[in-house]
């Protein structure tokens, strides 16, 4: 008998297995290329066309959490007035208490959609809900959008806090980032809708970003803006200030509609994408690929 020879421990391991090159700087593109193919290689083999993408804060809870959180913080009815640090922390679940029908909202507006997405005859999944994975209206939009029965998207992002994947993500469609920038990419890819609710920085950064690039044409393709609870939105922003100062355009106001409810909100984006989205049959394509964006074409400065 021969004896079967083990590892050579002499040889170097294969590039795509050497873990110090990967996960040090000089893999930086590999990993970045990876956030790029590993995801469009699962939407070509689920079939997914396009999405609907929902933005907000990521700290807002459904209304019983809310209001049951409340009362165990505000059971104490005493004379004695609560520590400050207490009195804060009620106060902040009092909030909470009222910014979460806007969890109630995202939940409602996302089953809405894919109630009415289910029923769209297509060889791909079309207008699919999409979010950032985590809580708050994340979880929300998720949470609606699988009690309608349809598939839906998590786009989850590693942090030191807060951002924990949702149970309500399809497990086929739930995504992890390490770069802001490539979920980012991921986000505007594929939207033909955006639906911004109540939110703090994370969300201003999500909803300005797509507002420039719809704003510049950057993206040679519609994108339905909804910006959602335009009383918040009055309190937090003044848009039209930024029109009378003259820094934007008065038809830049036009780049977003307003909606205060979920079928308010529905009927905008059901119009919307119904108009400018949903070819008639004959014209349409059976892709393997994404319906993606696509940039303006790049002109040539003549030198002449």
């Amino acid at each position: 008998m021969t004896d079967k020879k083990g590892p050579n421990p002499n040889r170097s391991p294969l590039a795509y297995e050497n873990h110090k090159f990967l996960n040090g700087p000089d893999g930086r593109i590999l990993r970045i290329l990876a956030e790029y193919q590993e995801p469009l290689a699962r939407f070509r083999r689920e079939r997914i066309q396009d999405t609907i993408v929902f933005f907000g804060s990521a700290r807002f809870h459904s209304r019983s959490q809310a209001e049951e959180t409340l009362q165990i913080l505000d059971r104490d009815h005493s004379a004695t007035p609560a520590p400050p640090e207490e009195q804060e922390r009620i106060r902040l679940a009092k909030a909470d208490v009222d910014m979460a029908c806007y969890y109630e909202d995202a939940r409602r507006l996302a089953y809405l959609i894919t109630q009415w997405t289910n029923s769209i005859s297509q060889p791909r999944h079309r207008f699919v809900i999409c979010t950032g994975g985590g809580p708050g209206i994340m979880e929300a939009a998720n949470l609606g959008a699988a009690e309608a029965g349809g598939k839906t998207i998590g786009m989850n992002i590693n942090l030191p806090f807060e951002q924990m994947p949702n149970p309500y993500i399809s497990p086929e469609l739930n995504f992890e980032f390490h770069y802001f920038f490539m979920r980012k990419l991921w986000f505007a890819y594929l939207a033909k809708a955006l639906v911004v609710f109540p939110g703090g920085f994370g969300t201003f950064d999500e909803l300005f970003e797509l507002l420039t690039l719809a704003q510049t044409e950057k993206l040679a393709k519609r994108i339905c803006i909804v910006v959602y609870g335009k009383s918040y939105w009055d309190r937090v922003i003044n848009f039209q200030a930024l029109v009378d100062l003259g820094v934007i355009s008065p038809a830049d106001l036009n780049l977003f509609h307003w909606a205060n409810t979920p079928e308010e909100a529905f009927r905008c984006l059901q119009e919307d994408l119904t108009r400018h989205h949903l070819e008639p049959r004959h014209l349409q394509q059976d892709k393997t690929a994404p319906d993606i964006a696509k940039t303006r074409p790049f002109k040539t400065v003549d030198s002449g």
